[in-house]
């Protein structure tokens, strides 16, 4: 059967050319897969619109409301109650649960936003098969935790498709800084032992040394995750993505799958960008001081030629109710890399501190005489 070909379109879903049946897109491929025939319709990529796609923007021009090179596209969201994410919905959905709290959202009505249009996207690579497999794998390893919660994600375990919205910051930095170099050294000193006799013995101490200079750093993708309805220091640790396989935004890549718009503005992604520039600039400024310890104590850092990119990352996510308490775990849906919240069971622990008090006991029983 010749493979139907899907040309650029901006519905958010197409039909298929086959059967004239509803598209969704297969991850781990290019290609929309049909529902209804199996058929897989290509989708076109565009290699110039790939190019424009991992074009930098100008940062400043758009923070000071000067022409922005960023488009910009309006979208209907509904947003969850419990847990404050906003996410779209497919049109004949008109009730769902949250994705990122487990909380029912009904769809009576969305709210219209102008936003950035992402520039591109990072397509689903682990479809839901692996991905729960994964899920699964990881929720049996881990220790201490409730066996209602471990029975429960393996009979009910879903995950459900998601595309988060990440800025990303290039920048030169050029800081200057004060501080101090540590130069260790041994000295021999003398001292009374507990005879009252006279030893000695070398010792290590420090010299340490007023310095100044400048140090410059090239920062590139530096990824911020526009989203607040998950936790950061997990979703930080499902990196690294490998952002070079990034494509330009098309609507077709996001069928079947819902998408969260950003909930942390362009301005306020730069601050917590600069923040973990500033990890890197640290280490740099101890490599110049040099010496076998360094001090710290001012830096003025300047930031210049700060551009910007908005991205779609995509995530399998899952979240359990426990105890009237919501936990989420997510999968990369790039790597396969899984991360998530998890409650400990207090009776587990309190066995095994127990089971462990019992072995001590009867060792002492056995050989403590």
């Amino acid at each position: 059967m010749e493979t139907p070909e899907i040309t650029t379109t901006n519905q958010s879903e197409v039909t298929c050319k086959n059967c004239a049946g509803k598209l969704v897109f297969a991850p781990g491929t290019t290609s929309m897969r049909c529902e209804s025939c199996g058929t897989e319709n290509t989708i076109t990529i565009d290699m110039k619109a790939n190019l424009e796609a991992t074009k930098e923007l100008d940062y400043l021009s758009h923070i000071n409301k000067a022409v922005s090179q960023a488009a910009t596209q309006k979208i209907v969201t509904v947003k969850c109650k419990a847990c404050g994410a906003e996410t779209t919905f497919n049109p004949n959905i008109i009730s769902s649960e949250c994705d990122f709290c487990g909380s029912p959202m009904v769809a009576k009505q969305g709210e219209e936003h102008s936003v950035i249009k992402p520039s591109s996207v990072l397509p689903f690579k682990i479809d839901q098969r692996r991905s729960i497999e994964l899920f699964k794998k990881w929720i049996e390893g881990l220790w201490w935790a409730p066996s209602a919660l471990k029975k429960r994600a393996s009979q009910n375990g879903k995950l459900n498709g998601i595309y988060i919205p990440y800025w990303t910051y290039d920048a030169r930095t050029f800081t200057n800084y004060r501080g101090e170099r540590g130069d260790d050294y041994q000295e021999t000193e003398t001292f009374k032992n507990d005879k009252g006799e006279t030893e000695t013995r070398t010792v290590t101490k420090t010299r340490w040394t007023s310095v100044s200079g400048r140090v410059n750093n090239v920062f590139d993708d530096v990824l911020v995750v526009a989203s607040k309805s998950l936790p950061t220091t997990h979703v930080d640790r499902l990196e690294p993505w490998n952002l070079k396989e990034l494509t330009a935004y098309d609507d077709k890549f996001l069928t079947g799958f819902k998408t969260e718009t950003y909930q942390i503005e362009l301005k306020e992604g730069f601050e917590v960008a600069k923040v973990k520039m500033d990890t890197i600039i640290d280490q740099t400024i101890r490599r110049d001081i040099g010496g076998d310890h360094q001090r710290i104590t001012q830096t003025n850092t300047r930031h210049e030629n700060v551009t910007f990119k908005h991205v779609l990352l995509p995530l399998w996510i899952s979240a359990y109710k426990y105890n009237a308490k919501s936990y989420r775990f997510m999968v990369n849906g790039q790597t396969g890399k899984v991360q998530g919240e998890r409650p400990y069971s207090a009776i587990k622990i309190i066995f095994a501190i127990l089971a462990v008090i019992a072995v001590i006991v009867i060792l002492y029983a056995l050989f403590g005489k």
